[in-house]
Protein backbone atom coordinates (compact mmCIF):
# COMPACT_ATOMS: atom_id res chain seq x y z
CA UNK A 1 0.00 0.00 0.00
CA UNK A 2 2.86 2.34 0.81
CA UNK A 3 4.74 1.48 -2.01
CA UNK A 4 1.28 2.07 -4.15
CA UNK A 5 0.93 5.58 -2.63
CA UNK A 6 4.46 6.53 -3.65
CA UNK A 7 4.41 5.57 -7.23
CA UNK A 8 1.07 7.67 -7.19
CA UNK A 9 2.49 11.06 -5.30
CA UNK A 10 5.95 10.63 -7.76
CA UNK A 11 3.56 10.33 -11.24
CA UNK A 12 1.52 13.24 -9.90
CA UNK A 13 4.57 15.03 -9.05
CA UNK A 14 5.89 14.49 -12.46
CA UNK A 15 3.13 15.04 -14.30
CA UNK A 16 2.73 18.73 -12.27
CA UNK A 17 6.31 19.32 -13.28
CA UNK A 18 5.53 18.73 -16.87
CA UNK A 19 2.85 21.05 -16.85
CA UNK A 20 4.71 23.82 -15.08
CA UNK A 21 7.66 23.05 -17.42
CA UNK A 22 8.28 26.39 -19.67
CA UNK A 23 8.45 26.38 -23.18
CA UNK A 24 11.07 28.37 -25.30
CA UNK A 25 10.86 31.64 -26.82
CA UNK A 26 11.22 30.17 -30.00
CA UNK A 27 8.32 27.67 -29.47
CA UNK A 28 6.12 30.21 -27.86
CA UNK A 29 6.92 32.20 -31.06
CA UNK A 30 6.09 29.75 -33.21
CA UNK A 31 3.30 28.52 -31.57
CA UNK A 32 1.73 32.18 -31.81
CA UNK A 33 2.38 32.35 -35.42
CA UNK A 34 0.41 29.62 -36.14
CA UNK A 35 3.26 27.90 -37.01
CA UNK A 36 4.32 23.79 -34.97
CA UNK A 37 6.57 24.01 -32.22
CA UNK A 38 9.18 21.19 -31.39
CA UNK A 39 8.10 17.51 -30.80
CA UNK A 40 9.01 17.65 -27.35
CA UNK A 41 7.44 21.16 -26.53
CA UNK A 42 5.13 21.49 -23.64
CA UNK A 43 3.26 23.71 -26.31
CA UNK A 44 3.09 20.28 -28.80
CA UNK A 45 -0.42 19.91 -27.16
CA UNK A 46 -1.78 22.69 -27.45
CA UNK A 47 -1.01 22.68 -30.93
CA UNK A 48 -3.37 19.41 -31.53
CA UNK A 49 -6.59 21.42 -30.45
CA UNK A 50 -9.00 23.05 -33.44
CA UNK A 51 -8.78 26.23 -32.51
CA UNK A 52 -5.34 26.63 -32.96
CA UNK A 53 -5.46 24.41 -36.11
CA UNK A 54 -7.92 27.23 -37.10
CA UNK A 55 -5.64 29.81 -36.12
CA UNK A 56 -2.54 28.52 -38.32
CA UNK A 57 -4.66 27.83 -41.52
CA UNK A 58 -5.80 31.38 -40.89
CA UNK A 59 -2.16 33.17 -40.66
CA UNK A 60 -1.18 30.49 -43.53
CA UNK A 61 -3.42 32.48 -45.93
CA UNK A 62 -2.92 35.93 -44.75
CA UNK A 63 0.87 35.60 -44.17
CA UNK A 64 1.08 34.22 -47.75
CA UNK A 65 -0.77 36.90 -49.35
CA UNK A 66 1.22 39.60 -47.33
CA UNK A 67 4.69 37.80 -48.60
CA UNK A 68 3.77 37.35 -52.08
CA UNK A 69 2.32 40.97 -52.20
CA UNK A 70 4.07 42.90 -50.41
CA UNK A 71 7.46 41.80 -48.30
CA UNK A 72 8.85 39.54 -51.13
CA UNK A 73 8.67 42.75 -53.60
CA UNK A 74 10.40 45.18 -50.90
CA UNK A 75 13.06 42.62 -50.76
CA UNK A 76 13.81 42.52 -54.17
CA UNK A 77 13.80 46.69 -53.49
CA UNK A 78 16.04 46.50 -50.67
CA UNK A 79 18.37 43.98 -52.70
CA UNK A 80 18.25 46.72 -55.71
CA UNK A 81 17.71 50.09 -54.48
CA UNK A 82 19.55 49.91 -50.78
CA UNK A 83 23.07 48.47 -51.06
CA UNK A 84 24.86 50.53 -49.09
CA UNK A 85 23.03 49.01 -45.16
CA UNK A 86 24.36 50.12 -41.62
CA UNK A 87 24.78 47.78 -38.69
CA UNK A 88 21.83 49.55 -36.40
CA UNK A 89 18.54 50.57 -38.10
CA UNK A 90 16.23 52.70 -36.16
CA UNK A 91 12.06 52.45 -36.51
CA UNK A 92 10.53 55.55 -34.93
CA UNK A 93 6.66 55.20 -34.14
CA UNK A 94 6.84 51.74 -35.11
CA UNK A 95 4.99 49.88 -32.48
CA UNK A 96 5.71 46.44 -32.75
CA UNK A 97 5.99 45.93 -36.63
CA UNK A 98 8.83 44.33 -37.37
CA UNK A 99 7.49 42.88 -40.43
CA UNK A 100 8.89 46.20 -42.78
CA UNK A 101 12.11 46.65 -41.43
CA UNK A 102 12.99 43.49 -41.61
CA UNK A 103 11.75 43.27 -45.47
CA UNK A 104 14.12 47.11 -45.82
CA UNK A 105 16.88 45.91 -43.64
CA UNK A 106 17.21 42.50 -43.43
CA UNK A 107 20.97 42.29 -42.39
CA UNK A 108 20.69 45.05 -39.89
CA UNK A 109 22.61 43.49 -36.22
CA UNK A 110 20.58 45.85 -33.70
CA UNK A 111 17.02 46.85 -34.62
CA UNK A 112 15.55 49.74 -32.60
CA UNK A 113 11.33 50.08 -32.60
CA UNK A 114 9.69 52.79 -30.38
CA UNK A 115 5.56 52.87 -29.88
CA UNK A 116 3.02 54.10 -27.06
CA UNK A 117 2.10 50.67 -26.44
CA UNK A 118 2.70 48.55 -23.84
CA UNK A 119 5.70 45.26 -23.95
CA UNK A 120 3.64 43.46 -21.51
CA UNK A 121 5.01 40.45 -19.88
CA UNK A 122 6.99 36.92 -21.74
CA UNK A 123 4.20 34.78 -22.55
CA UNK A 124 3.47 31.36 -20.03
CA UNK A 125 1.42 29.11 -22.60
CA UNK A 126 1.89 26.20 -21.17
CA UNK A 127 1.03 27.09 -17.72
CA UNK A 128 -2.44 28.96 -19.38
CA UNK A 129 -5.61 26.97 -19.69
CA UNK A 130 -6.29 26.23 -23.31
CA UNK A 131 -9.49 28.51 -23.14
CA UNK A 132 -7.04 31.54 -21.79
CA UNK A 133 -4.41 30.29 -24.97
CA UNK A 134 -7.63 30.27 -27.11
CA UNK A 135 -8.48 33.93 -26.40
CA UNK A 136 -4.92 34.98 -26.94
CA UNK A 137 -4.70 33.42 -30.45
CA UNK A 138 -8.28 35.26 -31.45
CA UNK A 139 -6.82 38.42 -29.96
CA UNK A 140 -3.61 38.18 -32.15
CA UNK A 141 -5.59 38.01 -34.99
CA UNK A 142 -7.68 41.11 -34.13
CA UNK A 143 -4.32 43.27 -33.40
CA UNK A 144 -2.70 42.10 -36.69
CA UNK A 145 -6.18 42.93 -39.17
CA UNK A 146 -5.05 46.17 -39.96
CA UNK A 147 -1.37 45.77 -40.63
CA UNK A 148 -1.59 42.92 -42.61
CA UNK A 149 -4.70 44.31 -44.34
CA UNK A 150 -3.39 48.10 -44.52
CA UNK A 151 0.34 47.80 -43.67
CA UNK A 152 0.29 49.99 -40.70
CA UNK A 153 -1.29 49.73 -36.92
CA UNK A 154 -4.47 51.34 -36.12
CA UNK A 155 -3.24 52.96 -32.65
CA UNK A 156 -7.01 52.82 -31.12
CA UNK A 157 -7.59 49.60 -32.42
CA UNK A 158 -4.06 48.21 -30.72
CA UNK A 159 -4.86 50.13 -27.57
CA UNK A 160 -8.07 47.81 -26.83
CA UNK A 161 -6.15 44.49 -28.14
CA UNK A 162 -3.02 44.55 -26.29
CA UNK A 163 -4.51 45.80 -22.84
CA UNK A 164 -6.57 42.49 -22.02
CA UNK A 165 -5.69 39.10 -21.49
CA UNK A 166 -3.36 36.78 -19.69
CA UNK A 167 -1.17 37.36 -23.10
CA UNK A 168 -0.68 40.90 -23.90
CA UNK A 169 1.33 43.79 -25.28
CA UNK A 170 3.41 44.03 -27.75
CA UNK A 171 5.83 40.76 -27.53
CA UNK A 172 3.54 37.84 -28.54
CA UNK A 173 3.36 40.43 -31.96
CA UNK A 174 7.11 40.69 -32.32
CA UNK A 175 7.23 37.25 -32.03
CA UNK A 176 4.51 36.07 -34.83
CA UNK A 177 6.43 38.32 -36.86
CA UNK A 178 9.95 37.13 -35.76
CA UNK A 179 8.71 33.35 -36.36
CA UNK A 180 7.10 34.51 -39.67
CA UNK A 181 9.84 35.78 -41.29
CA UNK A 182 11.86 32.96 -40.85
CA UNK A 183 13.77 33.60 -37.26
CA UNK A 184 14.76 31.80 -34.87
CA UNK A 185 14.30 33.50 -31.22
CA UNK A 186 17.38 32.65 -29.14
CA UNK A 187 16.45 34.88 -25.85
CA UNK A 188 14.16 37.17 -24.64
CA UNK A 189 14.40 39.50 -21.44
CA UNK A 190 12.42 42.60 -20.20
CA UNK A 191 14.95 45.81 -20.04
CA UNK A 192 14.05 49.17 -19.07
CA UNK A 193 16.05 52.48 -19.99
CA UNK A 194 16.88 54.84 -17.17
CA UNK A 195 16.88 58.77 -17.61
CA UNK A 196 20.74 58.56 -18.32
CA UNK A 197 19.97 56.45 -20.79
CA UNK A 198 21.60 53.36 -19.39
CA UNK A 199 19.74 49.40 -20.27
CA UNK A 200 18.60 47.37 -17.54
CA UNK A 201 17.63 43.93 -17.50
CA UNK A 202 14.97 42.13 -15.00
CA UNK A 203 17.53 40.47 -13.50
CA UNK A 204 20.23 43.30 -13.09
CA UNK A 205 20.32 45.26 -10.23
CA UNK A 206 18.27 49.11 -10.81
CA UNK A 207 15.93 47.29 -13.35
CA UNK A 208 12.52 49.23 -13.27
CA UNK A 209 9.45 47.75 -14.76
CA UNK A 210 8.34 51.13 -15.06
CA UNK A 211 11.60 52.64 -15.97
CA UNK A 212 11.84 55.63 -18.11
CA UNK A 213 11.40 53.89 -21.04
CA UNK A 214 10.44 49.89 -20.48
CA UNK A 215 11.07 47.63 -23.43
CA UNK A 216 12.09 44.13 -24.46
CA UNK A 217 15.09 43.11 -25.91
CA UNK A 218 15.25 39.65 -28.38
CA UNK A 219 17.81 38.10 -29.85
CA UNK A 220 17.52 36.04 -33.03
CA UNK A 221 18.81 34.69 -35.72
CA UNK A 222 17.99 34.08 -39.62
CA UNK A 223 18.78 30.56 -40.64
CA UNK A 224 22.98 30.02 -40.16
CA UNK A 225 23.76 33.52 -40.52
CA UNK A 226 24.72 35.20 -37.51
CA UNK A 227 22.83 36.28 -34.25
CA UNK A 228 20.81 39.86 -34.51
CA UNK A 229 19.28 42.05 -31.86
CA UNK A 230 15.52 43.69 -31.87
CA UNK A 231 14.98 46.43 -29.10
CA UNK A 232 11.49 47.70 -28.57
CA UNK A 233 10.85 50.39 -26.40
CA UNK A 234 7.46 51.95 -24.93
CA UNK A 235 8.04 55.19 -24.70
CA UNK A 236 6.72 59.07 -25.82
CA UNK A 237 8.65 60.99 -28.26
CA UNK A 238 7.01 64.04 -28.18
CA UNK A 239 9.45 67.06 -27.19
CA UNK A 240 8.99 67.47 -23.67
CA UNK A 241 8.76 63.69 -22.86
CA UNK A 242 11.65 62.30 -24.75
CA UNK A 243 14.36 64.25 -23.12
CA UNK A 244 13.11 62.37 -19.71
CA UNK A 245 13.16 58.88 -20.74
CA UNK A 246 17.02 58.36 -21.91
CA UNK A 247 15.74 56.28 -25.23
CA UNK A 248 17.42 59.29 -27.38
CA UNK A 249 20.82 58.48 -25.27
CA UNK A 250 20.77 55.03 -25.75
CA UNK A 251 20.35 55.10 -29.26
CA UNK A 252 23.13 57.78 -29.95
CA UNK A 253 25.48 54.75 -28.22
CA UNK A 254 24.53 52.28 -30.91
CA UNK A 255 25.65 54.94 -33.69
CA UNK A 256 25.67 57.81 -35.80
CA UNK A 257 25.42 56.39 -39.11
CA UNK A 258 22.18 54.61 -38.87
CA UNK A 259 18.95 53.65 -41.03
CA UNK A 260 15.76 54.30 -40.42
CA UNK A 261 12.33 53.74 -41.09
CA UNK A 262 9.26 55.96 -41.59
CA UNK A 263 6.03 55.05 -42.36
CA UNK A 264 2.52 55.75 -41.60
CA UNK A 265 4.21 58.34 -38.74
CA UNK A 266 0.64 60.45 -38.81
CA UNK A 267 2.68 63.51 -39.78
CA UNK A 268 3.72 63.71 -36.86
CA UNK A 269 7.59 64.75 -37.66
CA UNK A 270 6.05 68.24 -39.53
CA UNK A 271 5.07 69.32 -36.53
CA UNK A 272 6.24 71.63 -33.73
CA UNK A 273 5.90 69.00 -30.94
CA UNK A 274 8.78 66.32 -32.37
CA UNK A 275 11.72 68.86 -33.48
CA UNK A 276 14.33 67.03 -30.93
CA UNK A 277 13.57 63.38 -33.05
CA UNK A 278 13.27 65.43 -36.41
CA UNK A 279 16.88 66.67 -35.69
CA UNK A 280 18.40 63.24 -33.93
CA UNK A 281 16.88 61.29 -37.20
CA UNK A 282 18.52 63.27 -39.42
CA UNK A 283 21.88 63.65 -37.58
CA UNK A 284 21.86 59.77 -37.00
CA UNK A 285 21.27 58.55 -39.83
CA UNK A 286 22.78 57.78 -43.47
CA UNK A 287 20.07 56.73 -45.08
CA UNK A 288 16.13 57.21 -44.27
CA UNK A 289 13.64 55.26 -46.46
CA UNK A 290 10.19 57.23 -45.73
CA UNK A 291 6.64 57.87 -47.46
CA UNK A 292 5.59 61.20 -47.25
CA UNK A 293 4.53 61.07 -43.79
CA UNK A 294 7.89 61.11 -42.24
CA UNK A 295 10.18 64.05 -42.53
CA UNK A 296 9.04 66.64 -44.21
CA UNK A 297 10.93 67.62 -47.97
CA UNK A 298 12.19 70.93 -46.86
CA UNK A 299 13.79 69.57 -44.04
CA UNK A 300 16.39 68.04 -46.21
CA UNK A 301 19.40 70.04 -47.07
CA UNK A 302 19.94 69.29 -50.43
CA UNK A 303 24.10 70.03 -49.47
CA UNK A 304 23.84 67.22 -47.48
CA UNK A 305 21.33 64.84 -48.82
CA UNK A 306 20.79 63.04 -51.92
CA UNK A 307 17.17 62.32 -52.64
CA UNK A 308 15.60 59.58 -54.57
CA UNK A 309 11.78 59.05 -55.02
CA UNK A 310 9.92 55.74 -56.29
CA UNK A 311 5.75 55.31 -56.66
CA UNK A 312 3.55 58.14 -57.01
CA UNK A 313 2.96 61.31 -55.02
CA UNK A 314 -0.33 61.91 -54.83
CA UNK A 315 -0.56 63.76 -51.59
CA UNK A 316 -1.95 62.80 -48.12
CA UNK A 317 -5.23 61.48 -47.11
CA UNK A 318 -7.76 64.55 -46.70
CA UNK A 319 -7.51 64.81 -43.01
CA UNK A 320 -4.05 65.13 -43.04
CA UNK A 321 -4.51 68.23 -46.29
CA UNK A 322 -2.99 70.48 -43.92
CA UNK A 323 0.62 68.52 -45.09
CA UNK A 324 0.35 68.50 -48.66
CA UNK A 325 3.98 69.37 -50.19
CA UNK A 326 4.16 70.32 -53.36
CA UNK A 327 7.77 70.59 -53.58
CA UNK A 328 7.15 66.77 -52.87
CA UNK A 329 5.15 67.05 -56.52
CA UNK A 330 7.40 68.56 -58.18
CA UNK A 331 10.50 66.16 -56.77
CA UNK A 332 8.64 62.78 -58.03
CA UNK A 333 7.60 64.64 -61.34
CA UNK A 334 11.16 66.12 -62.54
CA UNK A 335 12.34 63.27 -61.12
CA UNK A 336 10.25 60.85 -63.27
CA UNK A 337 10.11 58.88 -60.42
CA UNK A 338 10.57 54.74 -61.16
CA UNK A 339 7.26 52.97 -60.18
CA UNK A 340 6.44 50.47 -56.55
CA UNK A 341 5.40 47.04 -57.13
CA UNK A 342 4.42 47.12 -53.81
CA UNK A 343 1.56 49.16 -51.56
CA UNK A 344 2.51 50.79 -48.23
CA UNK A 345 1.42 53.53 -45.58
CA UNK A 346 -1.71 55.48 -45.81
CA UNK A 347 -1.64 55.39 -49.21
CA UNK A 348 -1.27 51.49 -49.43
CA UNK A 349 -2.50 50.87 -52.83
CA UNK A 350 0.19 50.33 -55.20
CA UNK A 351 -0.56 52.96 -57.27
CA UNK A 352 -0.83 55.46 -54.70
CA UNK A 353 2.70 54.66 -52.79
CA UNK A 354 5.08 56.93 -52.49
CA UNK A 355 8.80 56.31 -51.26
CA UNK A 356 11.52 58.42 -50.43
CA UNK A 357 15.40 57.36 -50.31
CA UNK A 358 16.99 60.06 -48.87
CA UNK A 359 21.18 58.98 -48.44
CA UNK A 360 23.51 61.73 -46.69
CA UNK A 361 26.37 62.87 -48.72
CA UNK A 362 29.54 61.95 -47.18
CA UNK A 363 31.80 64.86 -46.36
CA UNK A 364 34.19 65.56 -48.66
CA UNK A 365 32.32 64.40 -51.65
CA UNK A 366 30.94 65.94 -54.55
CA UNK A 367 27.87 68.02 -53.83
CA UNK A 368 24.83 66.25 -55.55
CA UNK A 369 22.48 68.53 -57.56
CA UNK A 370 19.50 69.93 -55.70
CA UNK A 371 16.90 67.76 -55.67
CA UNK A 372 14.37 69.85 -54.72
CA UNK A 373 14.11 73.39 -53.93
CA UNK A 374 14.24 74.06 -50.09
CA UNK A 375 11.94 76.94 -48.77
CA UNK A 376 11.76 77.80 -44.84
CA UNK A 377 9.77 75.28 -43.10
CA UNK A 378 6.71 75.72 -40.40
CA UNK A 379 5.82 73.46 -39.06
CA UNK A 380 1.97 72.67 -39.02
CA UNK A 381 0.38 73.48 -35.56
CA UNK A 382 0.19 69.62 -34.68
CA UNK A 383 0.59 69.38 -31.31
CA UNK A 384 -1.41 72.38 -30.21
CA UNK A 385 -4.49 70.59 -31.82
CA UNK A 386 -7.18 70.75 -29.39
CA UNK A 387 -9.29 67.88 -28.18
CA UNK A 388 -12.49 68.95 -30.18
CA UNK A 389 -10.23 69.14 -33.18
CA UNK A 390 -8.51 65.69 -32.96
CA UNK A 391 -12.48 64.23 -31.98
CA UNK A 392 -13.56 65.78 -35.21
CA UNK A 393 -10.50 65.13 -37.35
CA UNK A 394 -10.66 61.83 -36.45
CA UNK A 395 -13.96 60.91 -36.99
CA UNK A 396 -13.76 62.85 -40.32
CA UNK A 397 -10.61 59.90 -41.21
CA UNK A 398 -12.74 56.70 -40.15
CA UNK A 399 -15.20 57.63 -41.97
CA UNK A 400 -12.70 58.21 -45.93
CA UNK A 401 -10.72 55.11 -44.57
CA UNK A 402 -14.17 53.34 -44.67
CA UNK A 403 -15.36 54.14 -47.64
CA UNK A 404 -12.33 52.95 -49.29
CA UNK A 405 -13.55 49.70 -48.04
CA UNK A 406 -11.35 46.77 -47.27
CA UNK A 407 -8.43 46.10 -49.48
CA UNK A 408 -8.81 42.01 -48.75
CA UNK A 409 -11.23 39.69 -47.88
CA UNK A 410 -10.78 38.77 -43.93
CA UNK A 411 -11.96 35.99 -41.86
CA UNK A 412 -15.40 36.94 -40.42
CA UNK A 413 -14.17 36.37 -36.89
CA UNK A 414 -10.87 38.58 -37.32
CA UNK A 415 -13.02 41.65 -38.51
CA UNK A 416 -12.42 44.87 -37.09
CA UNK A 417 -15.57 47.47 -37.63
CA UNK A 418 -14.79 50.07 -39.44
CA UNK A 419 -16.15 52.76 -36.68
CA UNK A 420 -13.90 55.39 -35.35
CA UNK A 421 -10.89 53.13 -37.33
CA UNK A 422 -8.93 56.42 -37.52
CA UNK A 423 -10.00 57.13 -33.36
CA UNK A 424 -6.58 57.79 -32.02
CA UNK A 425 -6.19 59.12 -28.96
CA UNK A 426 -3.14 60.29 -26.76
CA UNK A 427 -0.05 62.34 -27.83
CA UNK A 428 -0.88 60.31 -31.00
CA UNK A 429 -3.79 61.77 -32.01
CA UNK A 430 -4.02 59.81 -35.54
CA UNK A 431 -3.53 56.67 -37.00
CA UNK A 432 0.32 56.12 -37.02
CA UNK A 433 2.59 53.36 -37.41
CA UNK A 434 3.06 52.93 -33.86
Amino acid sequence: MAAALLAGALALTLASARGAETATPNDAARFLAGLPPAADSPLAALATSSAWQQHAKHFDALFGRVQSAELAKIAAFSRAQLSDKHDTMLYMFSGPDFLYPTAFFPSASTYVLSGLEPVGDIPQLAALKRAAVDGALQHLENSLNSILSFSFFITHNMKTELSGGQVYGTLPILYVFLARTGKTVHDVSLVSLDEAGDLKSADEPGYKAHGAAPGVKIVFSDGDHPNQTLYYFSTNLADGSVERSGFLTFCDRLGSNDDSLLKSASYLLHSGGFERVRRFILDHSATIVQDDSGIPLASFDPKKWRLRPFGRYVGPLSIFAQYNQPQMARLFRDANAPPLDFGLGYRWRTNESNLLIAEKIAPGTAEAEPTHTATPHSPAPHAATNRHDKSKEAKSRGTELAAEGPPRPRRKKAETSQRGLFGCRGVFPFCSAD
